[in-house]
């Protein structure tokens, strides 16, 4: 059986919402090409006193191993809710499986390597509310192979964005940014570039007391001017002198990462929005004119910042800035639909990595699998990898 109708899960690097996107899969022809129909997505809010214990708990904040039990159960919970509520909205009830990323809270990296990841939300909540086999712990197993477990969304760019032989890189602007990009030879890579929202969101919230979580659409930043002396010390990171395979998280670009770079500095908030922004594009860019990309494809939360994305397009030329959804996936939703296709893999045994990508000696089948409420029945193994992805 390899027809299986699938929810994606994850909360980001802003622990805003949790994503559910509900797809049906299928493997077509002789199983060179994956099929996806996307059902749709379904959000809900991270109420607002489980997101302040979560930020609480994160570098460079300390915290308890009870603080750690507690998140790890209320955010299985809540997990499994919104899991039940996208069962029941946009699969009839009737979904296989759910595959959830859970909330990532520290991801362990030293100079070019990464040594472990620890992502919370109980599979055992998700697959009693829902009733369905549920999958999570979806890095790990890559970091036994010594890869970076990062970025997984480049398994999903190289079969739907990078595989008709345009020069093309693959952007997810989350709470950090990454790319894919296929080599001329042929071979995928995959990186952190650096910080998208997490900065920008940290610094919004701490100069607003926590009242705005974001610069919603680019407005502060469109607003202010660059700083270059705090865009030069910024841009003195050594993360971005690093060969990729590279990864990073909040573990470095948190909000004390930026009062320490302003330092003794007096600018507006809007000033400061405008240099995180400037910071964001240039990497971009970077990457862009180091690659040689004809075409950058754009996914993520941030492609709702207008600002942003205009510098993006703008310190990128001649490459062209285009959206995920010319591709068939709307940018919101790229992530949930990420982990449903990697669920679908683990399934029948299939690598959900590509071992160029994350650094590791190969690729790896992903996940831990929780029972539901049904007998576990794994369809037959899979011997042949899809080449290609088709949204249909």
């Amino acid at each position: 059986m390899t027809n299986l109708t699938v929810i994606g899960m994850i909360s980001g690097t802003s622990y805003d919402a949790v994503d559910a996107a509900v797809a049906d899969l299928w493997l077509a022809g002789s199983g060179d090409e994956i099929v996806c129909h996307p059902r749709g997505l379904y959000s809900e809010d991270v109420p607002d006193q489980l997101r302040a214990r979560i930020a609480a708990a994160l570098p460079p904040h300390a915290t308890t191993l009870e603080e750690v039990c507690r998140l790890d159960t209320e955010l299985g919970q809540l997990f499994g809710s919104v899991a039940a509520a996208a069962n029941e909205r946009l699969a009839g009830g009737a979904a296989d499986l759910v595959v959830s990323h859970g909330q990532t809270v520290f991801h362990w990296v030293e100079g070019s390597h990464a040594l472990g990841t620890l992502q919370l939300g109980g599979a055992a909540w998700i697959a009693e509310a829902t009733g369905a086999a549920t999958i999570t712990d979806l890095r790990t197993r890559d970091l036994t192979r010594g890869g970076h477990a990062a970025p997984l969304a480049s398994t999903l760019d190289a079969l739907l964005v990078l595989s008709d032989g345009v020069n093309r890189g693959s952007l997810n602007l989350g709470g950090i940014a990454n790319i894919t990009v296929r080599e001329r030879a042929g071979r995928v890579i995959a990186y952190d570039i650096g910080p998208a929202s997490a900065l920008m969101d940290s610094a919004v919230a701490e100069a607003t007391n926590g009242v705005q979580r974001m610069d919603t659409d680019g407005i502060l930043a469109a607003r202010g001017t660059v700083n270059s002396t705090l865009l030069d010390r910024l841009l003195g990171e050594p993360y971005y002198r690093l060969e990729p395979p590279k990864s990073t998280g909040k573990e470095l670009f948190h909000a004390g990462y930026v009062r320490d770079a302003v330092g003794d500095l007096v600018m507006s908030t809007d000033d400061l929005l405008a240099t995180l922004t400037e910071l964001t594009a240039r990497l971009v860019g970077e990457s862009c004119r180091r690659h040689g990309l004809t075409e950058l494809v754009a996914a993520g939360g941030g492609v709702r910042n207008p600002a942003l994305m205009a510098r993006i397009a703008e310190l990128s030329a001649p490459t062209r800035l285009r959206r995920i959804e010319e591709f068939g996936l709307p940018a919101q939703a790229k992530e949930a639909y990420l982990f449903a296709l990697l669920g679908y893999l683990s399934v029948h045994g299939l690598p959900g990595t590509i071992a160029s990508a994350t650094g590791a000696r190969a690729g790896s089948i992903l996940g831990s699998l929780t029972p539901g409420a049904r007998p576990l029945r794994l369809p037959e193994p899979v011997s042949k990898a899809p080449r290609q992805m088709r949204i249909e």
